[in-house]
């Protein structure tokens, strides 16, 4: 199994419109691709000096080719519309690990 990690600071003025968005609209488009059985949403517990929040989206495929479809048929546009939506209001990297047990 894979886990797809993705880190997100966001501009803390933003939080709550911002994770209303995550989980009722983008959230959604990466399920529907069918290609992730289930996720997970982490906040993490300390405050960034610069007054940013921040969160862990974790996504749970079956193999490799499930996660590289994904990345060539969906990531582009949907890490598009997150980036328009939310630009200079954001940081964020990825993480790709294998779970072992």
């Amino acid at each position: 199994m894979i886990l797809y990690n993705v880190t997100v600071k966001i501009n803390i003025a933003l939080e709550q419109e911002w994770l209303s968005w995550m989980k009722e609209v983008h959230i959604p488009d990466v399920l529907n691709t069918g290609l992730f059985s289930s996720h997970k949403i982490c906040k993490i517990l300390f405050e960034e000096e610069d007054g940013g929040v921040t969160y862990a989206f974790q996504y749970f495929c079956e193999d490799m080719k499930a996660f590289h479809k994904y990345q060539a048929e969906y990531a582009p546009a949907l890490q598009k519309e997150h980036t328009e939506k939310y630009k200079d209001q954001y940081v964020a990297f990825r993480t790709l690990m294998e779970i072992i047990e």
